[in-house]
């Protein structure tokens, strides 16, 4: 797999994610590349770029011909709301995690990597105009309840029959609204979701 080969080589470079959520990420899009079913692709929540690099690293060496887009507020955190609730994610308040656009842009220069198409906007304001068509691989790292159902709200018109969605924190207490809405719309879709180390997985093509 040329996900470990990447994993290997490149270092990651914020502590936003761990090396096993990258490898379960990267994994998935790796078998939807390797299947032929990879066409448009987006990840809603890109911080600092860690996910963002490998995931163009793996698609560049795949001779990706489809367009990756990254949605971020390049602002931090937004309020929570009640779904956000926990003792364990005390630390995560409104404006925690900011990265400027700037960061991210930079991270790509200094790797030597064609950045993505970039998009900055807090999720509440995207519309499915914003969101390319035929998206076969989603991820989402909104963190909060409002954040992840606003990710699937503008995304899910765009899915392909195959599409993966990978959603970050679907088993972390520290952001429990994550999995809510996660859950949420999978049961109102009649879809399950499959949990791999903090990341909730589901696949389309298990309806």
């Amino acid at each position: 797999m040329i996900v470990d080969a990447l994993l290997k080589k490149y270092p990651i470079i914020s502590d936003q994610v761990t090396v096993r959520e990258l490898r379960v990420l990267l994994y998935e899009l790796e078998k939807q590349l390797q299947a032929g079913k990879a066409q448009n692709i987006v990840e809603l929540g890109c911080y600092v770029g860690t996910t963002s690099l490998f995931v163009s690293r793996l698609l560049n060496a795949y001779h990706f011909t489809g367009a990756f887009h990254v949605y971020d507020s390049f602002a931090g955190l937004p309020p929570k709301t009640v779904q956000d609730n926990s003792v364990a994610g005390d630390q995560f308040v409104a404006g925690a995690l900011h990265a400027p656009r700037k960061v991210f842009v930079e991270n790509f220069k200094k790797a030597g990597v064609r950045p993505p198409v970039i998009h900055k906007a807090w999720f509440s304001e995207l519309n499915v105009n914003d969101i390319p068509e035929n998206v076969s691989f989603a991820f989402f790292d909104g963190d909060y309840y409002e954040s992840v159902k606003d990710s699937f709200r503008v995304v899910t018109p765009r899915l392909t029959p195959n599409a993966v969605v990978v959603v970050d924190d679907y088993a972390s207490e520290a952001l429990p609204g994550a999995a809510q809405a996660t859950n949420e719309w999978a049961t109102a879709h009649g879809l399950r979701v499959q949990s791999q180390a903090s990341l909730g997985i589901i696949r389309l093509s298990d309806k």
